[in-house]
């Protein structure tokens, strides 16, 4: 199938609810083994174990068509094909590939999990794109040389970060303090989540950042409710 015609995929969502009290409070919603390494770990080994046997680069997070609604921002914002670019939580790098053959050429990925790095780095092999860099890095204690990008991309990433059973308030300060080192001025950022609304994520990165835009998601109706089981955000970083 084309990228357009896939469909959303929210494997590991932790959905929440969404009441007013709720919505900007520390402890949103409830841990899970989600927001674990060792759960991340486990996945990508039995992916990366997939792969090697019968060349199948596993689950592509959100769906193909989470890959193509920010490909199409990219291509309206006219992001140049030199943008420095870091995919955070890469996973089995399918975003990469995506960016690469769209014509990218300054890519990085990082993940904290060794089996994804792998994985990655073998779904890259086979598509020949041998200049792509995939780094073992927790984005909550990046080194300082991880610095410079002009786009950062988030698919699920922080979404996992706010699972965590430890230290999960920590966690997500130390999320948006990376993000703003990583960043140039006015670079940007991309957010897609399944746990978090349109309004939360705007309170999260409130400060030092612009919101610039949404990205039209899938809609659900419930109740006589019109809902997004997904929200889709671009940030500037400002100071």
């Amino acid at each position: 199938t084309s990228m357009e015609d896939a469909g959303e995929s929210t494997r590991g969502c932790e959905n929440i609810s969404d009441s007013e009290e709720d919505r900007c409070s520390e402890n949103d919603f409830g841990t899970s083994k989600l927001g674990t390494k060792e759960f991340w770990d486990d996945a990508y080994q039995k992916e990366l174990e997939t792969f090697n046997d019968i060349g199948d680069v596993g689950e592509i997070w959100f769906g193909e068509e989470s890959m193509s609604r920010v490909l199409r921002w990219m291509d309206k914002a006219k992001i140049p094909e030199n943008a420095a670019i870091l995919d955070i939580g890469t996973g089995n790098g399918a975003f990469l590939v995506e960016l690469a053959k769209h014509g990218y050429k300054n890519l990085t990925g990082i993940d904290y999990s060794h089996a994804s790095v792998e994985l990655a780095r073998s779904v890259l092999q086979a598509e020949k794109l041998t200049d792509v860099t995939v780094k073992e890095m927790d984005f909550l204690s990046c080194p300082k040389e991880l610095k410079g990008f002009d786009v950062c991309i988030d698919k699920g990433t922080f979404d996992a970060i706010s699972l965590n059973p430890v230290n999960t308030n920590e966690g997500k300060r130390q999320y948006v303090q990376a993000l703003k080192d990583v960043l140039k001025d006015n670079g940007f950022f991309a957010i897609t989540s399944c746990n978090w609304t349109k309004e939360q994520l705007l309170d999260r990165f409130s400060e030092g950042f612009e919101f610039v835009q949404e990205l039209s998601t899938p809609t659900f109706q419930f109740g006589g409710k019109t809902g997004n089981s997904v929200a889709a955000l671009i940030f500037k970083r400002v100071h």
